[in-house]
């Protein structure tokens, strides 16, 4: 009787324990997070596959025959206009990615340095950088549409200069130039901050001793800030590349996918076959590519940038 009792109260007590293992805090922390992962990002997707297996008519619910992966092979069909539309919104898309990502992750490293050093009024300089970033793409779009018409103020002051004037939205390439200088305007504040906190954090002890070793400024940079940022700026190209693979609205603001649609990127498109023609499982199957091409991109850049030098 005796030993029955005891067994009862140690499994009472490894049951106690057990109980209060489990603490539902962390939980309750991560559920707003997960409804808002849940309702705009994981149904989305999941609906967004579903439409890309049928011929899909938001207008006409009861028109919607199921076509399984014809909208896919329509993409890759060389005789499609799908194909082709998609593959040249494709590559204005991937031209963007290559003019915008280096000078928005090697400037906001050279902003950065500089906003990190000790002046009078750099906190105002850090606003004015940053500032930027709190408008939406349809203001700073706007803005920078104006400056660059043909009487615009950039026009003015190359004339002023003696330099003549550009038709900067309506010619190659420089609609890509006046819509990388709006990009870079705009989001540049947002890498700059990031890039900005990681360098604060970087031990000043560090550039005491190199600078007693006698290493130079720029040694000290690469042998050290480098390094260290290492992990922030596989981050910010991370962000950069997607954010500049889903460019929409400067295009569409600026230069209305011209010269020659040779500014509509893929979302561009994306939104012409789903919204103005209709074509939502079309539209659908092309983003679900992307956003494999985008997690495929996404991997790669871990891989080959987030490794350590000890790797």
């Amino acid at each position: 009787m005796t030993s029955e009792v005891a067994a009862a109260k140690s499994l009472a007590t490894v049951a106690a324990v057990q109980r209060r293992g489990f603490n539902i805090a962390p939980y309750l922390f991560i559920l707003p997070h997960l409804l808002f992962f849940a309702a705009f990002l994981a149904w989305p997707f999941f609906f967004g596959a579903y439409t890309s297996l049928f011929q899909f008519d938001f207008l006409r619910p009861e028109n919607r025959p199921f076509v399984g992966l014809d909208n896919y092979t329509r993409l890759f069909d060389p005789a499609a206009i799908q194909a082709a539309n998609f593959w040249r919104s494709m590559r204005a898309t991937v031209t963007f990615m290559i003019v915008s990502v280096p000078p928005l992750v090697i400037f906001a490293v050279f902003l950065a340095v500089l906003l990190n050093n000790r002046f009078g009024g750099r906190n105002f300089f850090r606003m004015v950088f940053f500032a930027p970033y709190t408008l939406s793409v349809t203001a700073a779009a706007v803005i920078w549409w104006w400056l660059f018409q043909n009487q615009g103020l950039v026009n003015q002051a190359l004339r002023a200069l003696g330099l003549g004037g550009e038709q900067w939205l309506s010619s190659m390439p420089e609609a890509w130039i006046a819509i990388t200088i709006a990009t870079v305007w705009w989001t540049i504040g947002f890498n700059t901050v990031i890039i900005l906190a990681a360098l604060q954090e970087i031990p000043a002890s560090l550039y005491e001793a190199a600078a007693i070793d006698g290493a130079s400024p720029a040694r000290r940079f690469w042998h050290i800030t480098l390094p260290m940022l290492r992990p922030v700026l596989v981050l910010v190209i991370t962000i950069t590349l997607l954010a500049s693979a889903n460019l929409f609205g400067q295009p569409y603001i600026m230069t209305a996918g011209g010269p020659t649609q040779q500014t509509e990127t893929v979302i561009f498109q994306i939104y012409n076959e789903g919204i103005r023609r209709g074509q939502m499982g079309s539209a659908a199957a092309m983003s679900i590519i992307v956003a494999g091409i985008l997690l495929v991109l996404t991997a790669l850049n871990f891989k080959f940038f987030g490794k350590s030098e000890t790797e």
